[in-house]
């Protein structure tokens, strides 16, 4: 029995979070449907009575082993995946401890230097909110 809503239902809320290290980002392989086998950043639902914010260390932390800093919240997408519609609420993030480990849903998971962002074969939002949460920070830091 699944527990996820058609696609005619209201969408899902879900947090995603963009975390920096320097330069690089961290990225999760997907280990389940949707996208099961791509390249994304770490998120997943929000659960009942959870803050967006809550929910996104939650995530990050279930998926990855990454404890970060959430920043800004970066975009709000409404997204379609295999029959099944979610809106996804993305935080820009900086890394404060830890080593990727994968976990949770997460079949991999590491930090991605921008040069290879291009060769990951990503969702566009995916590679566009990345660049959206570095702008943010960027400006966060006055550079």
């Amino acid at each position: 029995m699944t527990t996820e809503k058609p696609i005619d239902c209201a969408p899902v809320d879900c947090v995603g979070v963009i975390c920096f290290r320097g330069d690089d980002v961290l990225l999760i392989k997907r280990g389940t449907a949707p996208r099961k086998g791509e390249w994304s950043i770490p998120g997943g639902r929000i659960e009942d009575g959870e803050s967006e914010r809550d929910a996104a260390l939650r995530e990050l932390f279930e998926e990855t082993s990454i404890m970060a800093a959430l920043e800004d919240k970066v975009a709000t997408i409404d997204a379609q995946f295999e029959d099944f519609n979610y809106r996804l609420h993305d935080y820009a993030a900086r890394w404060i401890s830890g080593e990727p480990q994968f976990g949770d849903d997460a079949a991999d998971a590491r930090f991605v230097p921008p040069h290879e962002l291009d060769g990951l074969g990503m969702w566009s939002k995916t590679r566009e909110v990345i660049e959206t949460a570095r702008r943010s920070l960027s400006k966060a830091k006055g550079l």
